[in-house]
């Protein structure tokens, strides 16, 4: 049994309560948004406790920037220089777009946080082809899990080859609700690691690979300590810091600011 869903290790949920939080996904924090008057929360806190129910669809439109609603841009929380933010880190750099891209993109995600689904589902791809294909953004994916079972995802994205990190990423983005909701999340994640070519051996064997463990959790620790991270999606911008989901227009808009 992998280390991620067993009681023994002090420093992981016990069987129990890791059951009754998958039963939902996080709850989702008002706080940040409350205090600029928003419609929704578009975050998920690292402290956020488990909610019984479905989060609601976020009150965000989806336009583009050739619409002529003018966009409000979403305001900085703070800044990092872009050379400390780009330092190395605990895990190799997982990256789409050009090095030497005018505007650079760090996500930080957790896997069973739905406003970072929402956005993967609806926004990432759009904004891939406008920016990251044409060579004007480098958009960079790092780990914040808020929970075991989003450690446990992000781990299978990061065993599988290199090139597969992204598409299963996506993939499990656009079956969150099947596999972190599910009551049995060892047997959920397996079906979707066998998807994607991972045998139960393999599966095993990623998911008890403690230094992975230990890396991904490095991460999460570098950018809360460091990079004042504190609840997902959180992007970096050429250095600045935004918190929550953005819609293709608020997106779109940062970055032709950025360039």
């Amino acid at each position: 049994m992998s280390y991620l869903f067993k009681s023994a290790s002090p420093r992981l949920m016990s069987v129990a309560l890791l059951a009754a939080a998958s039963l939902a996904l996080a709850a989702c924090s008002d706080e940040k948004k409350a205090e600029t008057a928003a419609p929704a929360a578009k975050t998920e806190t690292a402290q956020s406790a488990p909610a019984a129910t479905t989060p609601a669809q976020p009150a965000v439109s989806h336009e583009t920037t050739a619409s002529t609603t003018p966009v409000e841009l979403p305001k900085s929380e703070g800044e990092v220089e872009l050379a400390k933010l780009m330092a190395p880190g605990p895990l190799p750099e997982v990256s789409l777009g050009k090095d030497d891209a005018k505007v650079t993109i760090v996500e930080y995600m957790s896997m069973t946080c739905p406003h970072c689904a929402r956005f993967h589902n609806s926004v990432f791809e759009e904004i891939k082809q406008k920016y990251v294909d044409s060579g004007k953004v480098k958009f960079i994916l790092r780990e914040f899990p808020l929970d075991n079972r989003a450690a446990a995802a992000i781990m299978l994205a990061r065993c599988a080859p290199k090139e597969q990190y992204f598409p299963m990423v996506s993939a499990l983005f656009k079956s969150q609700m099947t596999w972190a909701t599910a009551e049995d999340g060892r047997a959920a994640l397996l079906q979707m690691a066998k998807l994607a070519g991972f045998s139960e051996q393999s599966f095993e064997a990623c998911l008890t690979n403690q230094k992975l463990l230990d890396e991904v959790n490095a991460t999460r620790e570098k950018a809360s300590k460091d990079f004042g991270v504190d609840s997902t999606p959180t992007f970096f911008i050429n250095g600045k810091r935004y918190a929550g989901e953005m819609s293709v227009a608020e997106m779109s808009a940062l970055i032709d600011a950025a360039e």
